[in-house]
This record gives structure tokens, sequence and C-alpha cells, in this order.
């Protein structure tokens, strides 16, 4: 139970604040309004980093499910734990885009754009484009788990590796972000948009179901992927 708090809390934050980030920055009237991309991808940085420092010494601090199964993969994570962890996970980030919404409910009201709207709580591509989209997600993902699996042969002084592990997730955003928004986290993608699914969020669009298969399972073979190959080489 330990476990699973940790990680449906930590993935809850993780929502929070990078939900919230966007939130700040596509809504109308918010004080960040319009403040760009490099706000986006660092509130995303940071919001990985603060709750591995809460949730990292219970739980490993996974809030990821491409993260859990590229472990479980290569037998660095217990397969037996996988469906409690992927649970809170998925738990986690549908409560975090809830709060998100009554966080900023009254901005929500103010804005027309249908879509920033639906981007608050999930990803979509810049460019439709089947094939290429799940590539990215493979690619992006394949880089986070592979970063975080690969930092671990560098000795750092305690309480630094949660902050490197956001520097990750900051390059993947600013490097390989803009073309499908960089989901490479299932419970990131899905749990938001379920939430936006079903609150009464004024004026909304559908929830683009026809492409939420590709941030849930392009990530989750990305990261087998990466931790397969990582554990090959070294």
């Amino acid at each position: 139970m330990e476990n699973f708090l940790a990680e449906m809390l930590g993935t809850m934050i993780l929502i929070i604040l990078g939900d919230g980030v966007v939130a700040n920055v596509v809504l109308n009237k918010t004080k960040a309004q319009n403040s760009g991309w490099i706000v986006i991808t660092t509130g995303w940085a940071l919001g990985v980093v603060i709750p591995v420092f809460i949730f990292g010494t219970i739980s490993g601090a996974h809030f990821n499910p491409a993260v859990t199964l590229g472990l479980a993969a290569i037998g660095k994570f217990p397969w037996g734990s996988v469906p409690s962890y992927l649970i809170a996970q998925f738990v986690g980030g549908f409560l975090g885009a809830v709060i998100v919404w009554v966080f900023y409910r009254p901005h929500f009201e103010a804005t027309e754009d249908k879509d920033a709207k639906l981007g608050v709580f999930c990803t979509g591509p810049a460019i439709k484009d089947t094939a290429s989209n799940f590539i990215c997600e493979v690619i992006g993902t394949f880089i986070l788990v592979f970063g975080i699996l690969g930092i671990a042969n560098t000795p750092m002084v305690d309480g630094l590796a949660p902050i490197v592990v956001g520097g990750i997730v900051w390059a993947v955003g600013l490097t390989l972000g803009g073309t499908t928004g960089y989901a490479i986290n299932p419970a990131r993608d899905l749990g938001p948009r379920i939430a936006h699914q079903i609150l009464p969020i004024s004026d909304k669009r559908d929830s683009d179901w026809g492409y939420a298969w590709i941030p849930v399972a392009a990530p989750i073979l990305g990261g087998i992927i990466a931790a397969v190959s990582y554990s090959i080489i070294f």
C-alpha cells in the first residue's frame, strides 16, 4: 500500500505541475499566457523532480508505466508489482488533471479555443502522421528510459539524481517535444484524457480518442526497447 500511495501521489503531483504549466501558458487571462515552450518544458521537468525527491526512496519514483514495464522486462522490477504500480499511476494522472481543472476553472471558461483546452490535459501531434507520431513517441521515451538507467553509471552525491532525471525530461521536451507534445508516459496522457472526457469543462471538444492509443502504446514500446538495449550494452 505504501508503494501504491507513493506512485499515485507522485504521479498526481507530476500532473498537477505539468498540466498546470500548460494551462498557465495556453488558457486565457492567466498571468503567464503565451509565455511559450521554454516555460512549458521547464515546468514539466520540475514537475518530475519534485515528486522524485519526495517518493524516490519509497517506490523508486517510476510515475510512468513505460519505466515500470521497461524495468520489469529486464528483471529489475518484479512483475507481480507491475499491476499495482500501473493502476496507481493512471489513477494519479486522472486525479492530478481533475485538480488542474478545479484550479484553472475560470480560465477554462474564459478560453474559446477548444484545442487549447484539450491540450492542457493530453498530447496531440503538430502534424498528424500516424507512423511518424508513433516513432517520435518511441524515440522520446527511449531517450528518457535509457537516460534514467544510464545515469546510474556516474557516481553522484546524494540528492543529485532527481535533478538529473528532471534534466533528461527537460532535454527531451526542448529537443524532441515539438512534434507530438512528448507524452513519453502513458499515465501522463491517458489519465488526464479520461478526465477531459468526463469533466464538465465549458464548451469542450471531443477527447481525440482516435489518437489516444499512440501516447500509450509507443512509450511502452520505447521504454522496453530502451531497457533491453541498456541491459545488452551494460
